[in-house]
């Protein structure tokens, strides 16, 4: 089979790799459809490494995927051939202190697609994984819309976390993926007033489209300073999700005494910093994300309700023999590109 491997820092390869063994236990083989380029995929592209995860080359990325059901094993009892997946890239031991807490999303022995150390990615023709990752897509939702149940747990996670939205003002400080999965999720959870910020024009205006109630291009405005004068009480929660420290100084400023900075996006550097007499002196919440944790499903169940346009979402579609193509546009946000997938339906 045929599989895209990151070869060195900012080259992909297309080669051929053998194919998985026959499904064991309660595994899948699954035929790989569409993998979504995600921003910690462009990390490791660009340098290698997120904190101490460093990719030793070639290593394959990827952990936004949909899939079809080829064979199981004989442990298998809820998925058959045929079926339609959407995939948790997580894998956890379900054993561990953090797993038998509930917290499945920190367990100390978690295995995670694409994630140098753990266990290679998606981006590839067939892979195994557990029956336990994997939830059945109803018919009326697309193989794409499946890729976008990853990304949209976590920003269904966040809002979760953050608390209740009821009436709240909140602001979404970056209008990715994930930015924009918190900004619908938001809505579903009842935000009473939307905030949405980011650098590219083509984004502030999707997040307008997505629903929005304010939406500002930082690098045409003081966006803090517009969202102080019609937001005069400022923000109850802001959800940092593009991972720069502008962001989350932003964040700080614009939040009201007593509010909640949700951390979401994933830096390349290593430390945050913030003035400390301003956080102190509002005496404001930092709550920070890993991933999600149980969010699949309703995941799932809001992109199939249609209540959201989540395809909007998707702006460009390669080819597997176009993969350096979609990494450098991503990382280089180049032509308005939002979610950029990969359909490995078209491999030649």
């Amino acid at each position: 089979m045929k599989a895209i491997h990151l070869d060195s820092l900012n080259k992909l390869v297309l080669s051929e790799v053998p194919d998985p063994p026959a499904p064991n236990g309660n595994e899948l083989l699954l035929k790989v459809e569409c993998v979504g380029v995600c921003g910690s995929d462009i990390h490791y592209f660009r340098t290698g490494r997120i904190g101490e995860q460093v990719v030793e080359f070639p290593f394959i990325l990827g952990h936004e995927f949909s899939a079809t059901v080829l064979e199981t094993g004989t442990g298998v009892k809820n998925l058959k051939p045929g079926d339609r997946v959407a995939v948790d890239p997580a894998m956890p031991c379900f054993e561990c202190e953090q797993c038998s807490q509930g917290r499945e999303n920190t367990c100390l022995n978690l295995l995670f697609l694409g994630c140098p150390g753990q266990a290679e990615g998606a981006m590839k023709e067939k892979i195994l994984m557990p029956e336990h990752c994997c939830y059945k897509i109803p018919d009326t939702m697309s193989l794409e819309e499946a890729v976008l149940v990853e990304p949209l747990s976590i920003g269904y996670y966040a809002v979760q976390r953050a608390g209740n939205l009821q009436g709240k003002t909140v602001a979404v400080l970056g209008a990715g993926p994930i930015g924009d999965s918190v900004l619908l999720s938001a809505r579903h959870f009842g935000a009473a007033r939307i905030v949405v910020t980011d650098r590219i024009s083509e984004r502030v205006k999707l997040a307008s489209d997505l629903g929005a109630d304010y939406v500002y291009n930082v690098e045409l405005c003081n966006a803090s300073e517009e969202i102080k004068r019609v937001i005069p009480e400022l923000t109850d929660i802001v959800f940092e999700c593009s991972g720069e420290q502008e962001a989350f100084d932003q964040g700080i400023d614009i939040l009201k005494p007593g509010g909640t900075l949700v951390l979401v996006g994933i830096p390349e550097f290593e430390r945050w910093s913030f003035r400390a007499d301003q956080a102190r002196r509002k005496e404001l919440n930092i709550l920070h994300i890993r991933r999600q944790n149980g969010c699949v499903k309703p995941a799932i169940k809001l992109i199939a309700s249609g209540k959201y346009d989540f395809g909007k979402m998707i702006t460009h579609r390669f080819a597997p023999e176009q993969s350096q193509q979609a990494f450098e546009a991503v990382a280089n946000y180049s032509d308005g590109v939002l979610k950029a997938l990969l359909d490995i339906r078209m491999t030649n």
